[in-house]
Parts: C-alpha cells; structure tokens; sequence
C-alpha cells in the first residue's frame, strides 16, 4: 500500500516567546513493515539549527533549536511511504514460555524491553483483563486478538483533539476514549499479563465512526518471540497490516508524540491547529507518482 501524506502543525503563541529545543518525531520508521520513498520536512521560519537524531527506542527523530523569540511556528511535513506488510499474523512464537499467559521472556530479550514490561497497572484493570485471558484458555496470541475485538466493539468510541491521554483505569471504568486513550488501555492490559506493550503514533487509512477527517491515529504494539514488534489497533479491532504508517513507538507515550518541546513565556497562552491530508493507493499511479524507485531525501 502506498499512503501520499501531508501534515501541517501551526503553532500561535499570544505573544513572543523562546522555544526551548524541540524534537519532531515526524519521519515515519523504516523496517520490515514500511519504507520512506519521499520525505520533505519544513519549519517556518527556519531555526537556528537541525539535527537528526536515533532516540533510544530506534525512532528516527530531528531536534530543532532556535535562538530568537517568535510569536508563531509552522512545521509541514510532506512525506510518501509504502507499506509492506499484507498479514499482520505471518509469524510464531518461537518461545514457549511467550505461548501462555502471563508471559516469560529469555533473559537478554527481557532486559531489553525493560521499559515495556514495566506493570503499575490499576487492580480494576488487571482483574479485566485477566478474565479476557481466562476466556481464551491463557493462550498470549489468542488474548490479544480479543482484547483489540473487546475493546473495539464494548467501548464507545471518542474524537478528542487535546489532552493526555486518559488513565487506564478510568477509560475502562467509563467504557469511552479516544484512540490515544484505548491504546493506552490495551499497553496496560498488556503489561499485566507479562508482555511487552508499547504506544505507537501514526497514521491510518481507516476512518473510525467518531472522526470525520483524518488526524494523527494511535495504537500499540507487543513483542513476541518470533514475531518481534506487531501492531493492534484496538479503538478498530483489529491487527495492524498494511493500513497504518508508523511514526514513533515508545514505552511512554510522551516519547511517541510528534512533537515535544517548551517554550519560555510568563503568562503566555498558545493554541495549535493543524491539517493532515491521507491518500492511500494499491499502486503509485493511483497517486500521480511515476511507478519508479525512489531515494529518501
């Protein structure tokens, strides 16, 4: 699948202010399931330096830092990216101790994903989700398939377009979140049973019910011996395929976002609007792009 995205973030600021170094995480990741063929990021106007930088959890990411004070920042990104995973389930667990609920890891692939298996889930989530491992016999492949169904048909389904994302605990209490807020849900459910979970942002070709434009989606991903990282999107219900494109995964979503930084401003208040525009294709054509390899820029 080909996805042609344009995404434009605005930021106004009521008054000048200093912007403290910021990281845009707004460069899609290159691996087994996806590959840049185009990616053009600007900001205007353009600060005082760029670097490119690896963060710890592998996602390609470029920190801008700025040397005079502004009342304004518009970063665009225009990008052109093939997906290539067609079955999400073209893989299995090579370990056993990973088949069975809750989930062992060998030692070095354990102290590896460290900061995914970190459990502080609520009791009210951990008994949750140990009844929905009940109900497939303990099996970790089986449990993360219901989980995604679970959530994707038991929850009522929000758009929200500013906050953190909801506690886990309370978006099970009230059965409705967004899609940051059961991605974060699903990370949790995760942990509890013992396997390694993660927050992914991106983007999607599938429209939810609740959102009648495209905006920045998220899911989550788990390891498993075998497979490695896999995607489960549970706001759709549904294992990640060919649909989705890829920004950043991390254990803390903070470390997800597509943008992060500070600004220095006493009393200053700020507002973000945005513009994301998706096409997707089966072939480049579709999109106007000649069907010809292509260099990443």
């Amino acid at each position: 699948m080909f996805f042609r995205i344009h995404h434009r973030l605005s930021y106004t600021y009521e008054r000048p202010v200093f912007l403290e170094p910021m990281a845009l995480r707004l460069t899609p990741r290159q691996d087994g399931s996806q590959r840049i063929l185009e990616h053009h990021l600007r900001l205007e106007e353009a600060p005082a330096g760029l670097s490119r930088v690896l963060e710890p959890d592998g996602t390609d990411a470029m920190v801008a830092w700025f040397q005079q004070e502004r009342d304004q920042l518009t970063i665009t990104v225009d990008m052109l990216v093939e997906t290539l995973r067609c079955n999400p389930f073209d893989w299995i667990v090579t370990h056993r101790g990973a088949q069975q609920l809750p989930v062992t890891y060998p030692e070095a692939e354990a102290r590896s994903l460290a900061g995914c298996l970190q459990d502080r889930t609520d009791s009210s989530v951990r008994d949750w989700a140990q009844a929905i491992a009940d109900g497939v016999d303990g099996s970790a492949t089986a449990f993360l398939s219901a989980l995604a169904d679970g959530i994707h048909h038991g929850f009522h389904h929000v758009g929200r377009l500013e906050g953190e994302p909801t506690d886990a605990a309370e978006t099970l209490r009230t059965r409705t979140g967004a899609c940051r807020d059961t991605a974060m849900l699903f990370v949790a459910a995760c942990r509890s049973q013992g396997l390694a979970a993660r927050f992914v942002s991106g983007y999607s070709m599938h429209h939810p019910p609740e959102v009648s434009e495209h905006e920045l989606h998220a899911w989550a991903e788990v390891y498993l011996p075998g497979g490695g990282w896999r995607g489960f999107d549970p706001s759709l219900g549904l294992a990640v395929a060919d649909g989705h494109v890829i920004l950043a995964a991390a254990p803390d979503h903070h470390l997800a976002a597509p943008v992060s930084g500070r600004y220095r401003g006493t009393g200053v208040g700020s507002s973000l609007a945005y513009l994301i525009r998706l096409q997707a294709a089966e072939e480049l054509g579709e999109l106007g792009v000649p069907p010809q390899p292509m260099i990443p820029s």
